[in-house]
């Protein structure tokens, strides 16, 4: 790649590089390949015929390559033609991605760092807060991160504000939109700063479905003038709102095969997701001595503090009705991440449903 017109800039440590295009030769190579080609995280200038650009973001987790696979996909098609609109490509995590994996061992998760962090002192938080003001500089249309998840969910897009233009963007991905305000430090909360921001969820990683809705996606903001005045009609979106994070402790084991350990999971507790639960259904149960208890942190100060699971005769059961997202039986994200969030159905003013009159 030494052929390339390279605008390289150190920052806190970091190295990012910078493309004011996007070589033909990395149109067919895989994410685990691209250590080969880019030796860290790069950020790509492509020009378009609308100069104001939307900000995409892959591999911010390694392990997740339907972004980047996606953005091959849409820049095929444009092998002969300018694009529609300008695009800022940014690409993370280039080294877990050659691993495989979330992230590395030695490293701070990437999609936890961005401005709005509580560790803005690290030495990757400097890194993309100077990425986000290489973006600021370009006055952005759009921001767009491209995500998968290890269990099973639908395709969805999530959203840290409920304004009309970051609703419009959600919507040309999904229906069923998730408002959330933890976890702190994502890419689409710090980009919502600065423009309509979403995070979209698109399944499992290698799945074709997922890699053609997110091309999809990128394609159709890329064609867009401008975002509509008009209000998305409550009929024509889910609108839902995570309250709390469940975790396991660090110290407790878990199972979903029934061998002995602290907390034995159902071994289908990722069919729950998305599913209206009721209070009484079961999660799995507790093993050894009994006396482990999930940890869940409400994620906004209207969430309830405690009451949200009960353990009695050694069953784990919801103890209030929620709709679970991201539940997952992957040993590794459970232990880097969570094992899942639990929501509830909100209106346009982000309250419950429940709570301003209307049935859920």
């Amino acid at each position: 790649m030494n052929q390339l017109h390279t605008d390289p800039a150190a920052t806190a440590g970091q190295h990012l590089q910078q493309f004011d295009h996007f070589p033909e030769a990395l149109l067919e190579v895989p994410a685990s390949e691209l250590w080969r080609h880019l030796p860290s995280p790069a950020l790509f200038s492509i020009t378009g015929r609308r100069p104001e650009p939307i900000f995409v973001s892959v591999l911010l987790h390694g392990n997740e390559d339907t972004g980047w696979r996606a953005i091959q996909n849409v820049l095929r098609q444009f092998r002969n033609a300018a694009l529609p609109r300008s695009l800022l490509l940014f690409v993370g995590n280039i080294e877990a991605a050659r691993a495989g994996v979330r992230t590395l061992p030695d490293q701070q998760d990437y999609n936890r760092a961005w401005p709005g962090t509580p560790d803005p002192d690290t030495a990757l938080a400097r890194f993309l807060s100077n990425v986000v003001g290489l973006v600021r500089q370009r006055a952005p249309f759009a921001s767009i991160d491209i995500h998968n998840n290890s269990g099973r969910n639908p395709h969805y897009v999530c959203v840290s504000r409920l304004a009309e233009p970051h609703l419009h963007l959600a919507r040309l991905f999904s229906r069923t939109v998730v408002y959330f305000e933890r976890p702190l430090g994502v890419q689409s909360a710090a980009l919502a700063q600065l423009c309509p921001a979403v995070a979209i969820e698109c399944g499992r990683a290698g799945e074709s479905a997922g890699i053609e809705h997110a091309a999809e996606l990128v394609e159709s903001v890329l064609a867009l003038q401008h975002f509509p005045e008009h209000p998305i009609p409550d009929h024509d979106l889910d609108l839902l709102r995570t309250m709390a994070i469940v975790k396991v402790p660090p110290q407790a084991s878990f199972s979903v095969d029934g061998t002995p350990a602290d907390f034995q999971f159902r071994p289908d507790l990722d069919h729950l997701n998305f599913s209206e639960l009721e209070s009484g259904t079961s999660f799995g149960t507790l093993g050894n001595d009994r006396s482990q208890r999930l940890e869940v942190a409400p994620t906004h100060d209207r969430a309830p503090r405690d009451g949200y699971f009960s353990y009695a005769g050694r069953e784990i059961r919801l103890s209030r009705p929620a709709i679970p997202a991201m539940l997952t039986l992957d040993q590794r994200a459970v232990r880097l991440d969570c094992l899942g969030y639990l929501m509830q159905r909100i209106g346009r003013d982000g309250q419950p449903l429940k709570e301003r009159g209307t049935a859920p």
